[in-house]
């Protein structure tokens, strides 16, 4: 394995953690839908924390993820060809999305309406009679592989053959490109929330989200053909670093105003996801 790609494979797992801590401050007082709650959101220092601390992480580390499965995407094509890649996305995508639907999903929302005083066969079988697809955190899992599936079929018909296609090496895109993406994902993602407003899902997907999400595994592609990763350095993240510096601390006032339709949209969200 390239040297390069041992702190990508840190990165991954430190990002995994915090996927945990996300999920663990959902549970004890941050805003996000969530299968259990121990503590409800409110405006406490602690809640605030937690809210800040969530709403942070959701501005980057869900697209973090696409941006690293979009790097490894091509080469894992061009490596095992069509057939085997695809069969290898449905093994370890698939699969494990197909188990939570069917056992893991409903049982877990059995458990929690039993805690609830609700009793636990009542909820399975209002999750079957209603027809109820709970994909929970496996979310990920589903959307990753329909993109797989896509970049198949556009590498098949529009991109290079496989056997043709070696890096390219080229010069990261000037700053000017990135500002450029930054603004086309929000324009995006404002318009598609119109229709789609946040914590409302289509197919078990939040699709207010994925403008960045389709960016960044689409950037994830265009880094490991370019090889942008290596060229990566302090000199061009030190002007989003400083940018990051000055507008974060602006978040706790836009995130107080919102807070309260927030809650409410996210607690009606965690009723039809229970």
């Amino acid at each position: 394995m390239p040297q390069h790609e041992f702190y990508v494979d840190r990165l991954r797992s430190v990002m995994v953690a915090l996927v945990i801590l996300h999920h663990t401050a959902i549970t004890y007082g941050a805003i996000g839908g969530w299968f259990w709650r121990e503590v409800e959101p409110s405006g406490s220092p602690s809640g605030i924390l937690l809210m800040l601390f969530c709403t942070t992480n959701q501005a980057y580390f869900m697209g973090f993820f696409f941006l690293l499965a979009g790097y490894f995407t091509p080469a894992s094509l061009e490596r095992k060809g069509y057939a085997r890649f695809i069969g290898d996305r449905f093994l370890r995508l698939g699969l494990p999305l197909l188990a939570f639907v069917l056992i893991l999903g409903p049982l877990t929302s059995g458990i929690v309406s039993l805690a609830q005083g609700d009793g636990f066969w009542p909820a399975i079988r209002s999750i079957w009679q209603h027809k109820q697809i709970i994909n929970g955190p496996l979310w990920f899992a589903q959307a990753l592989l329909i993109f797989s599936l896509l970049y198949s079929a556009w590498r098949a018909i529009f991109g290079p053959l496989l056997i043709r296609s070696d890096l390219s090496p080229r010069p990261l895109p000037d700053q000017r490109w990135w500002l450029m993406g930054a603004l086309g994902v929000a324009a995006t993602a404002l318009a598609i929330r119109q229709f789609v407003p946040v914590s409302q899902n289509v197919f078990g997907l939040q699709l207010g989200y994925f403008a960045s999400y389709i960016f960044l595994f689409a950037a994830g592609i265009a880094a490991w053909r370019y090889d942008w990763l290596r060229q990566l350095g302090w000199k061009q993240a030190r002007p989003w670093f400083f940018t990051l510096v000055i507008v974060w601390p602006s978040l706790p006032s836009h995130r107080g105003r919102a807070s309260g339709a927030s809650q409410r949209r996210f607690r009606s969200a965690q009723q039809a996801f229970v």
